[in-house]
């Protein structure tokens, strides 16, 4: 079993007043744990100073997103990396009737890592391991939620949402103290009304909640 730093206790119980779940959400979550550090000493899924901060900084910024999106179904997470945030979603909605979490991450090996840790988990989350253009080009359902942390500045990730969001999913994107900065820019390309929720991890953070998504321009 991997070691489990005495601060990473601290720090659960930290995430869990931020981020209330069920004991079985828990569960799974504490399993989900497990599998990452042990990955983690093979393969750097996220940097190894925050470690120690791993539930809050990651496991509670990630689990925010549901409060939301209550009445979500199917999520979309583009570059989904280590798990954050659509598999620990996908472990907070394995008890919710027909929930589904698509997580879209080409480097084959974090794909393979996440879809082990899914089926060990018995998380409702399909891998995707290809490019996140092509998923969504090829994606032919129709998603309640689309999300992505720390992947791209949100010009970038509007383009990439851009087919989902036009069916109707909300984007719901972790952004940091440059938010204003990168609403500016994207505000250049496209016209969107976002709403900005602060953050309950991070002081500086917002989520940024895109819907009504068109390109300007664009006459549709």
């Amino acid at each position: 079993m991997t070691e489990v730093p005495a601060s990473l206790a601290e720090d659960r119980e930290s995430a869990l007043q931020l981020t209330p779940v069920s004991r079985e959400t828990l569960a799974r979550l504490d399993r989900f744990v497990e599998l990452f550090l042990a990955q983690q000493e093979r393969m750097n899924l996220i940097a190894p100073s925050t470690i120690p901060t791993l539930w809050t900084r990651h496991i509670a910024d990630s689990l925010q997103l549901l409060s939301l999106m209550d009445h979500a179904r199917t999520w979309v997470d583009l570059g989904s990396g280590g798990g954050f945030p659509g598999l620990v979603i996908a472990c907070a909605m394995a008890d919710r009737p027909n929930a589904v979490v698509h997580l879209v991450e080409s480097t084959k090996k974090k794909a393979g890592f996440l879809a082990e840790a899914a089926r060990h988990i018995g998380a409702p989350a399909i891998v995707h391991p290809v490019r996140i253009e092509d998923f969504v080009k090829n994606f032919d359902g129709r998603a309640d939620a689309v999300t992505a942390r720390a992947l791209a500045p949100l010009d970038q990730l509007l383009g990439l949402a851009q087919p989902l969001l036009k069916k109707g999913a909300q984007g719901l994107f972790h952004k940091g103290q440059d938010v204003d900065a990168e609403l500016t820019e994207a505000s250049k390309y496209w016209k969107f009304e976002p709403k900005l929720v602060p953050s309950k991890t991070n002081p500086q953070g917002r989520i940024v909640v895109i819907e009504g998504l068109t390109r300007r321009g664009s006459t549709r």
